[in-house]
């Protein structure tokens, strides 16, 4: 791999790390202002976006945080060509407002870096079984 793709994965994997642990500096750090998250899915689940702009997705990372619990999370392949990068795996989560599991499903991150930081995180998943575990 060379190394602006290579620099492109370690930023992606570090938000993903920092996100795991709940480091929210190092969150901010590797967020642009401008960053774009799209999640798409079951409206009726109040994190899903698009969301525009570090504040707005730091203020439904909150809303998530407090409602998802991953209790699965494993990536099983990565790919980065220069600034794009590519992470499938798979998860399963706990929806404490429900006291419901996902059970396992995919997921698929095409996530965009701009000197050094994310700008795009696209993320696939399945909404349906989020949808279906949150509203029971």
């Amino acid at each position: 791999m060379d190394e602006e793709s290579q620099a492109t994965l370690d930023v992606v994997l570090a938000l993903m790390g920092a996100m795991g642990s709940g480091d929210m500096d190092a969150m901010d750090s590797l967020m642009a202002d401008d960053m774009v998250w799209q999640n798409e899915g079951d409206p009726n689940v109040p994190w899903i976006g698009p969301w525009e702009g570090k504040e707005a997705i730091f203020g439904f990372l909150e809303v998530f945080s407090t409602n998802f619990e991953t209790t699965l999370w494993e990536n099983e392949d990565l790919f980065a060509s220069g600034d794009t990068a590519a992470v499938f795996g798979t998860m399963n989560a706990h929806m404490t407002r429900s006291g419901k599991d996902t059970g396992p499903f995919t997921f698929a991150l095409r996530a965009k870096v701009r000197n050094g930081q994310i700008v795009l995180w696209n993320w696939f998943e399945d909404s349906y079984a989020i949808g279906r575990a949150y509203a029971e």
